[in-house]
């Protein structure tokens, strides 16, 4: 799906919304009124929430379409990361609003009175919102946008908020025991919670997440499906919106082959990473392989069970010895919560004394995909 039609769905989606809210939090509001019930008035307001979030989605997407200039050479994409994170906020001011609301009912009890119709449209609220969470839920996976994807989220919640007003309405009718000040709360709680979890969530997508571990496994795979590669390592990737990630990776390669032939073999590797993910590949860099491997695999197999005995030592790559000068490289990978600086400190001064025939060139690599 291109730009053009992405974005002409988010916006079908999101004035659909727009219109489902705007109708159920009407009718809510007139059943609350009616019926004095502070957690039907509760749920008619976050009703209208969901249409600005909706409102505000529409606004993020047609921003973040703009094409890209020299201020902003790769595009306004994570604009969308900003209205969700908006979204998310309003969520969480709804649900504080909410409980403070409700506690002033407990305090300040009022009598429901409750009818057969007004019942029976809480319940065709809650339906309709069941039927618009899936849906948005569905588009936005489709089209990778994660303020639908929240609104998703937030409408399903609405219905199983929605479903314990019409429990605790059920339970006064049957037994005179009001607790709809007291659900009150717990819708008040429970959207605290989800704009919590938005927030963080949305913070995870403009700070930069580890990739994930499918898809960077995946476009490592490709990359190594040429025969000339004999591994693919550090891969990187940046999300500049829902629809434009870029990154780059090493690649390991025969130590004969010419300038002109990594030139090839790096443009064919771009070509397919971009073709099967839709993923910018700005750098494909190369590692040297020794193709004499006599003397190299042994020393090579020697200092990966050294390094792999240090806690924390993930992995070695990229590991090339010069005969001429014997000078070794390779890069060592260590997990963040061993202190990766100490550990290959220690990597680095006990390889040396284990190998003091060679010079060894040893670069820290971070655990930065799977």
């Amino acid at each position: 799906m291109n730009r053009s039609e992405r974005e002409k769905t988010i916006v079908r989606t999101s004035i659909a919304g727009i219109a489902v809210n705007v109708l159920l939090a009407a009718m809510k509001a007139v059943i609350g009124i009616v019926t004095n019930s502070i957690a039907v008035t509760l749920d008619a307001v976050n009703n209208l929430s969901d249409a600005l979030s909706s409102l505000i989605t529409i606004i993020g997407t047609k921003l973040a379409g703009k094409a890209p200039d020299k201020e902003h050479p790769m595009g306004y994409g994570r604009i969308e990361y900003l209205s969700a994170l908006i979204i998310s906020s309003i969520v969480l001011y709804a649900g504080i609003t909410s409980l403070l609301e409700s506690i002033k009912k407990i305090l300040n009890p009022v009598v429901p009175e409750y009818s057969t119709v007004s019942l029976i449209l809480l319940v065709i609220a809650v339906a309709a919102k069941i039927l618009l969470g899936v849906f948005f839920k569905k588009t936005g996976e489709a089209v990778h946008s994660g303020s639908l994807i929240a609104s998703g989220s937030d409408a399903l919640n609405d219905a199983i908020l929605s479903s314990s007003v019409i429990l605790s309405a059920v339970l006064y009718l049957v037994t005179g025991i009001r607790l709809e000040a007291y659900v009150g709360v717990i819708i008040a709680v429970m959207i605290i919670k989800a704009g919590f979890d938005l927030i963080r969530d949305t913070l995870d997508e403009i700070l930069g997440k580890r990739p994930d571990s499918e898809l960077s496994k995946a476009i490592k795979a490709a990359a190594a499906e040429e025969p000339e590669v004999y591994g693919a390592y550090d891969l990187v990737l940046n999300s500049y919106g829902p629809d434009k990630t870029v990154g780059s990776v090493h690649v390991e390669v025969p130590d004969t082959m010419t300038a002109d032939q990594i030139d090839a073999l790096e443009r064919r590797i771009s070509m397919r990473i971009f073709e099967k993910f839709g993923v910018f590949l700005t750098a494909v860099s190369v590692y040297a392989h020794n193709t004499d491997e006599n003397e190299s695999r042994r020393l090579q197999d020697a200092v990966a069970d050294l390094v792999k005995a240090h806690e924390g030592a993930l992995q070695i790559h990229g590991f090339y010895l010069n005969p001429e000068t014997k000078t070794v490289l390779f890069d060592v990978v260590i997990a963040y919560e061993h202190n990766p600086k100490e550990v290959y400190q220690k990597i680095v001064e006990e390889v040396q004394a284990a190998f003091p025939q060679y010079h060894f060139q040893i670069t820290l690599d971070y655990d930065l995909s799977d």
